[in-house]
Protein backbone atom coordinates (compact mmCIF):
# COMPACT_ATOMS: atom_id res chain seq x y z
CA UNK A 1 0.00 0.00 0.00
CA UNK A 2 1.02 3.41 -0.48
CA UNK A 3 0.56 5.67 2.01
CA UNK A 4 1.61 8.99 0.01
CA UNK A 5 -0.80 8.52 -2.64
CA UNK A 6 -3.99 8.03 0.08
CA UNK A 7 -2.28 10.94 2.49
CA UNK A 8 -2.12 13.05 -0.88
CA UNK A 9 -5.91 12.30 -1.99
CA UNK A 10 -6.75 12.75 1.41
CA UNK A 11 -4.78 15.65 2.18
CA UNK A 12 -5.82 17.83 -1.17
CA UNK A 13 -9.77 16.93 -1.07
CA UNK A 14 -9.96 17.07 2.67
CA UNK A 15 -8.65 20.76 2.61
CA UNK A 16 -11.09 21.44 -0.28
CA UNK A 17 -13.75 20.13 1.35
CA UNK A 18 -12.88 22.39 4.48
CA UNK A 19 -12.79 25.64 2.51
CA UNK A 20 -16.23 24.97 1.41
CA UNK A 21 -17.76 23.62 4.41
CA UNK A 22 -16.36 26.88 6.39
CA UNK A 23 -17.91 29.33 4.24
CA UNK A 24 -21.40 27.83 3.27
CA UNK A 25 -23.22 24.62 2.16
CA UNK A 26 -21.50 21.70 0.43
CA UNK A 27 -24.26 20.21 -0.74
CA UNK A 28 -24.29 23.62 -3.19
CA UNK A 29 -21.57 22.14 -4.96
CA UNK A 30 -22.80 19.19 -5.99
CA UNK A 31 -24.16 19.02 -9.51
CA UNK A 32 -24.85 15.48 -11.32
CA UNK A 33 -25.42 17.22 -14.62
CA UNK A 34 -22.24 19.42 -14.55
CA UNK A 35 -20.45 16.04 -13.27
CA UNK A 36 -21.64 14.05 -16.34
CA UNK A 37 -21.02 16.30 -18.76
CA UNK A 38 -17.11 16.13 -17.25
CA UNK A 39 -16.50 12.83 -16.23
CA UNK A 40 -18.61 11.59 -19.78
CA UNK A 41 -16.97 13.74 -21.69
CA UNK A 42 -13.45 13.07 -20.44
CA UNK A 43 -13.83 9.12 -20.92
CA UNK A 44 -15.69 9.75 -23.76
CA UNK A 45 -13.07 11.49 -25.39
CA UNK A 46 -10.22 9.32 -24.38
CA UNK A 47 -11.99 6.27 -25.78
CA UNK A 48 -11.72 8.55 -29.21
CA UNK A 49 -8.07 8.60 -28.91
CA UNK A 50 -7.27 4.82 -27.72
CA UNK A 51 -8.85 1.52 -28.14
CA UNK A 52 -10.88 0.94 -25.57
CA UNK A 53 -9.27 -2.33 -24.26
CA UNK A 54 -6.17 -0.19 -23.36
CA UNK A 55 -8.14 2.33 -21.39
CA UNK A 56 -10.02 -0.36 -19.14
CA UNK A 57 -5.99 -1.79 -18.93
CA UNK A 58 -4.85 1.61 -17.84
CA UNK A 59 -7.86 1.79 -15.70
CA UNK A 60 -6.94 -1.37 -14.31
CA UNK A 61 -3.30 -0.64 -13.94
CA UNK A 62 -3.88 2.54 -11.82
CA UNK A 63 -4.02 0.55 -9.02
CA UNK A 64 -0.54 0.60 -8.56
CA UNK A 65 -0.82 3.97 -7.19
CA UNK A 66 -2.35 3.13 -4.12
CA UNK A 67 -1.29 -0.93 -3.47
CA UNK A 68 2.24 -1.40 -4.96
CA UNK A 69 4.69 -3.79 -3.00
CA UNK A 70 8.10 -2.29 -3.14
CA UNK A 71 11.19 -4.19 -2.71
CA UNK A 72 14.18 -2.11 -2.60
CA UNK A 73 16.82 -2.85 -5.02
CA UNK A 74 19.67 -3.43 -2.26
CA UNK A 75 17.21 -6.52 -1.24
CA UNK A 76 17.45 -7.88 -4.54
CA UNK A 77 21.13 -7.45 -4.67
CA UNK A 78 21.87 -9.37 -1.50
CA UNK A 79 19.58 -12.38 -2.98
CA UNK A 80 21.50 -12.05 -6.13
CA UNK A 81 24.52 -12.24 -4.35
CA UNK A 82 23.54 -15.12 -2.15
CA UNK A 83 22.54 -17.41 -5.31
CA UNK A 84 25.71 -16.08 -6.66
CA UNK A 85 27.70 -18.25 -3.93
CA UNK A 86 25.48 -21.36 -3.90
CA UNK A 87 26.12 -21.70 -8.18
CA UNK A 88 29.53 -20.99 -7.12
CA UNK A 89 29.60 -23.89 -4.67
CA UNK A 90 27.15 -26.12 -5.43
CA UNK A 91 26.37 -25.56 -9.45
CA UNK A 92 23.81 -23.69 -11.73
CA UNK A 93 21.44 -26.68 -11.34
CA UNK A 94 21.13 -26.12 -7.59
CA UNK A 95 19.12 -22.56 -8.08
CA UNK A 96 16.38 -25.12 -9.06
CA UNK A 97 16.10 -25.01 -5.12
CA UNK A 98 16.37 -21.42 -4.75
CA UNK A 99 13.27 -20.53 -7.10
CA UNK A 100 10.85 -20.36 -4.01
CA UNK A 101 12.43 -17.83 -2.86
CA UNK A 102 11.58 -15.59 -5.45
CA UNK A 103 7.89 -17.37 -6.02
CA UNK A 104 5.79 -13.96 -5.84
CA UNK A 105 8.15 -12.38 -8.79
CA UNK A 106 7.77 -14.25 -11.69
CA UNK A 107 10.39 -12.35 -13.52
CA UNK A 108 13.37 -13.35 -11.39
CA UNK A 109 11.81 -16.83 -11.08
CA UNK A 110 11.87 -17.38 -14.89
CA UNK A 111 15.62 -15.80 -14.74
CA UNK A 112 16.43 -18.17 -12.14
CA UNK A 113 15.16 -21.13 -13.99
CA UNK A 114 16.98 -20.34 -17.67
CA UNK A 115 20.55 -19.99 -15.33
CA UNK A 116 19.65 -23.32 -13.78
CA UNK A 117 18.93 -24.86 -16.98
CA UNK A 118 22.17 -23.44 -18.36
CA UNK A 119 21.07 -21.13 -20.84
CA UNK A 120 23.25 -19.38 -22.40
CA UNK A 121 23.94 -15.69 -20.79
CA UNK A 122 23.50 -13.43 -24.29
CA UNK A 123 20.60 -15.49 -24.59
CA UNK A 124 19.48 -15.10 -21.87
CA UNK A 125 20.31 -11.18 -21.67
CA UNK A 126 18.78 -10.92 -24.51
CA UNK A 127 15.02 -12.92 -24.03
CA UNK A 128 15.12 -11.34 -20.61
CA UNK A 129 15.68 -7.40 -22.33
CA UNK A 130 12.69 -7.78 -24.06
CA UNK A 131 10.55 -9.04 -22.06
CA UNK A 132 11.38 -5.56 -20.49
CA UNK A 133 10.69 -3.54 -23.74
CA UNK A 134 7.06 -4.74 -23.19
CA UNK A 135 6.75 -4.22 -20.34
CA UNK A 136 8.35 -0.48 -20.17
CA UNK A 137 6.03 0.07 -23.47
CA UNK A 138 3.08 -0.95 -21.10
CA UNK A 139 3.50 0.70 -18.90
CA UNK A 140 4.06 4.01 -20.59
CA UNK A 141 1.05 3.26 -22.31
CA UNK A 142 -0.99 3.77 -18.97
CA UNK A 143 0.93 6.82 -18.08
CA UNK A 144 -0.24 8.58 -21.29
CA UNK A 145 -3.77 7.25 -20.78
CA UNK A 146 -3.99 8.99 -17.45
CA UNK A 147 -2.09 12.26 -18.86
CA UNK A 148 -4.78 12.39 -21.47
CA UNK A 149 -7.35 12.24 -18.99
CA UNK A 150 -6.01 14.95 -17.06
CA UNK A 151 -5.96 17.29 -20.58
CA UNK A 152 -9.35 16.28 -21.53
CA UNK A 153 -10.88 16.72 -17.71
CA UNK A 154 -10.16 20.69 -17.62
CA UNK A 155 -11.28 21.30 -21.06
CA UNK A 156 -14.39 19.44 -20.90
CA UNK A 157 -14.83 21.40 -17.74
CA UNK A 158 -14.67 24.25 -20.15
CA UNK A 159 -17.26 22.93 -22.22
CA UNK A 160 -19.53 22.80 -19.69
CA UNK A 161 -18.53 26.09 -18.54
CA UNK A 162 -20.01 27.68 -22.14
CA UNK A 163 -22.94 25.03 -21.99
CA UNK A 164 -23.82 26.79 -18.75
CA UNK A 165 -23.18 30.54 -20.49
CA UNK A 166 -25.57 29.67 -23.09
CA UNK A 167 -28.07 28.93 -20.71
CA UNK A 168 -27.77 31.34 -18.63
CA UNK A 169 -27.93 33.98 -21.86
CA UNK A 170 -30.90 32.41 -23.48
CA UNK A 171 -32.61 32.55 -20.17
CA UNK A 172 -31.95 36.41 -19.38
CA UNK A 173 -35.39 37.01 -19.35
CA UNK A 174 -36.05 34.38 -16.42
CA UNK A 175 -34.15 35.57 -13.32
CA UNK A 176 -34.87 32.25 -11.69
CA UNK A 177 -32.69 30.30 -14.39
CA UNK A 178 -30.02 32.28 -14.31
CA UNK A 179 -28.34 31.01 -10.44
CA UNK A 180 -28.23 27.49 -11.54
CA UNK A 181 -27.13 27.70 -14.98
CA UNK A 182 -24.11 30.04 -13.70
CA UNK A 183 -23.95 27.38 -11.23
CA UNK A 184 -23.15 24.59 -13.98
CA UNK A 185 -21.01 26.74 -15.86
CA UNK A 186 -18.59 27.11 -12.79
CA UNK A 187 -19.00 23.98 -11.51
CA UNK A 188 -18.17 21.92 -14.58
CA UNK A 189 -14.51 24.21 -14.57
CA UNK A 190 -14.55 23.39 -10.82
CA UNK A 191 -14.41 19.10 -11.77
CA UNK A 192 -12.15 19.40 -14.85
CA UNK A 193 -9.21 20.99 -12.56
CA UNK A 194 -10.19 18.99 -9.73
CA UNK A 195 -10.02 15.89 -11.87
CA UNK A 196 -7.18 16.74 -14.17
CA UNK A 197 -4.40 18.32 -11.52
CA UNK A 198 -5.62 16.08 -8.35
CA UNK A 199 -6.28 12.92 -9.71
CA UNK A 200 -5.33 12.41 -13.39
CA UNK A 201 -2.30 14.25 -13.77
CA UNK A 202 -0.77 12.67 -10.55
CA UNK A 203 -1.53 9.10 -11.11
CA UNK A 204 0.38 9.46 -14.26
CA UNK A 205 3.16 10.78 -12.52
CA UNK A 206 3.02 8.10 -9.80
CA UNK A 207 2.55 5.20 -12.27
CA UNK A 208 6.02 6.48 -14.60
CA UNK A 209 7.70 5.94 -10.83
CA UNK A 210 6.40 3.09 -10.19
CA UNK A 211 7.72 1.89 -13.86
CA UNK A 212 11.70 3.14 -13.52
CA UNK A 213 11.30 1.19 -10.19
CA UNK A 214 10.13 -1.36 -11.65
CA UNK A 215 12.42 -1.58 -14.90
CA UNK A 216 15.65 -0.45 -12.09
CA UNK A 217 14.54 -3.92 -9.97
CA UNK A 218 14.66 -6.05 -14.00
CA UNK A 219 17.71 -4.72 -14.80
CA UNK A 220 19.38 -5.65 -11.53
CA UNK A 221 17.96 -9.29 -12.06
CA UNK A 222 18.80 -9.73 -15.65
CA UNK A 223 22.63 -8.16 -15.09
CA UNK A 224 22.97 -10.43 -11.47
CA UNK A 225 21.51 -13.51 -13.44
CA UNK A 226 24.38 -12.78 -16.55
CA UNK A 227 27.07 -12.41 -13.85
CA UNK A 228 25.90 -15.61 -12.30
CA UNK A 229 26.14 -17.93 -15.63
CA UNK A 230 29.57 -16.36 -16.58
CA UNK A 231 30.62 -17.05 -13.20
CA UNK A 232 31.71 -13.67 -12.23
CA UNK A 233 33.31 -13.15 -8.77
CA UNK A 234 30.71 -12.02 -6.40
CA UNK A 235 32.15 -9.45 -4.92
CA UNK A 236 32.67 -8.17 -8.71
CA UNK A 237 29.32 -8.72 -9.26
CA UNK A 238 28.35 -6.74 -6.24
CA UNK A 239 29.96 -3.58 -7.61
CA UNK A 240 28.51 -3.62 -10.73
CA UNK A 241 25.17 -3.61 -9.78
CA UNK A 242 25.92 -0.70 -7.10
CA UNK A 243 27.07 0.93 -10.21
CA UNK A 244 22.60 1.75 -10.66
CA UNK A 245 22.14 2.86 -7.40
CA UNK A 246 22.85 5.55 -5.51
CA UNK A 247 25.44 5.38 -2.94
CA UNK A 248 23.11 5.93 -0.12
CA UNK A 249 21.29 3.26 -1.48
CA UNK A 250 24.47 0.66 -1.66
CA UNK A 251 24.93 -1.68 1.07
CA UNK A 252 27.73 -4.51 0.79
CA UNK A 253 27.32 -7.81 1.99
CA UNK A 254 31.07 -8.69 2.48
CA UNK A 255 32.48 -7.36 5.21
Amino acid sequence: MDFATFIGLAGAFGLMVLAIVTGGSFIIFLDPQALMVVAGGTFGACMVQYPFKDVASALSVGKNAFFYKETPPNKIIERLIRFANVARKEGLLSLENSISEVKDDAFFAKGLQMAADGQDPDTMRDMLDKEVDHIEERHERGADIFTALGGYAPAMGMVGTLIGLVQMLRNLDDPSAIGPAMAMALLTTLYGTVMGNIIFHPMAGKLKNRSQSEILKKTLIIEGIHSILVGENPRIMEQKLHAYLSPKQRTSNFR
